[in-house]
């Protein structure tokens, strides 16, 4: 068979771009039959997909989303020619006369429109009407987005959920120390919180912190950009910016925990990130997370201040035991099985 695989998405750094780099990579460990076509859009990019072994069209994200999501035209089979089967990236939706498949990550920007740019929200909506009207299967990585899926009008028997897997593998200590040093954490205990935006709980994070004891004998770290929160560092607050995932292994080997009380995610990498590397985790009581934390974390009402206060006592308390529940909780998921169930999903085209 012939397939082809918008990998557009593996430039920006997102979590889009760690399920397509990893998919994509164990798809051609794996699969030595069929030929693999990948593809992307790009005016400024265009090196980082040539380097993935990607062909590269001059289609920057607002073209293609003008071209594929609102007009709907020009097949993809016009750039790739004829295939057997088309996994289109979470941002554009191309007609294709071949068995399509795609992956919705999650719905966030439906969920939470007020979280991200209105832009953002309209190009979600438009391409999601493409997907509840023509493709054959959508890949959701937990139950929790299948409903999401059902609930904003895709077939249930079109949907298949497949989950996603750890990232990072865990850090030696010179490493630990080497990324401490270059951030300024110093060696007092921190806690880790990923991510910077409404829905990642940032402000309710750091009340928690002051009402669980943090200060002078523990840290709390915060990593990303801020998006659509106005944080500012103080005692006992580090804001690092971005890191590399080298150095995010590093921040999570070297955490007490990780306190990941989101209001919404789609899976949750960092939580199954935090457990290969030996950290405790503090995340959500709905949502995806249950799901993946599969009853190796300390669950916490995200809403509740004094619930996520008491959760990262408790995690600060039992470390020895979350460590452990973790490592075994991480070694359900793989990217070798993620790509294998992804193959099955191709193999019902026959």
């Amino acid at each position: 068979m012939k397939i082809a695989i918008d990998v557009s998405q593996i430039v920006y750094g997102t979590g889009v771009s760690v399920y397509t780099r990893k998919l994509v990579e164990n798809l051609l460990a794996i699969d030595k039959e069929d030929e693999f076509i990948l593809f992307g859009g790009s005016l400024r990019r265009f090196q980082e997909l040539k380097a993935f072994g990607a062909k590269v069209f001059p289609i920057p994200p607002k073209v293609g989303d003008f071209i594929w999501n609102r007009l709907h035209i020009l097949p993809i089979e016009y750039l790739v020619g004829k295939i057997d089967i088309f996994h289109s990236s979470d941002w554009t939706q191309p007609p294709s006369k071949s068995f399509k498949v795609t992956t919705v990550h999650d719905l966030a920007p439906l969920k939470f429109p007020k979280s991200v740019h209105p832009e953002i929200v309209a190009v979600h909506k438009r391409r999601l009407k493409w997907v509840k009207k023509e493709i054959d299967r959508v890949i959701a990585p937990s139950t929790q987005t299948k409903k999401d899926l059902i609930d904003y009008g895709v077939s249930e028997d079109r949907i298949r959920v497949i989950y996603e897997a750890s990232v990072n593998p865990p850090a030696d200590l010179k490493r630990v120390e080497e990324v401490k040093k270059k951030y300024q954490v110093g060696q007092v205990k921190y806690l880790l919180s990923v991510g910077i935006t409404p829905t990642k709980n940032t402000e309710r994070i750091i009340k928690a912190f002051d009402l669980a004891g943090g200060g002078e004998k523990l840290k709390l770290v915060l990593v990303g950009r801020p998006v659509n929160v106005k944080i500012k560092e103080r005692r006992g607050v580090r804001l690092l910016g971005a890191v590399s995932d080298n150095e995010l292994a590093a921040l999570y080997t070297g955490a007490e925990a990780l306190v990941y009380p989101s209001l919404y995610e789609g899976f949750g990498i960092p939580v199954l990130d935090a457990f290969a590397c030996g950290c405790p985790v503090v995340t959500s009581n709905f949502s995806s997370m249950p799901e993946v934390a599969g009853g190796a974390a300390v669950l916490v009402d995200p809403y509740s201040v004094s619930s996520i206060a008491e959760g990262i006592k408790k995690a600060l308390g039992s470390r020895k035991g979350l460590i452990e529940k973790g490592l075994r909780r991480v070694k359900d998921f793989s990217w070798e099985k993620t790509a294998k169930e992804t193959l099955k999903v191709y193999s019902e085209q026959h």
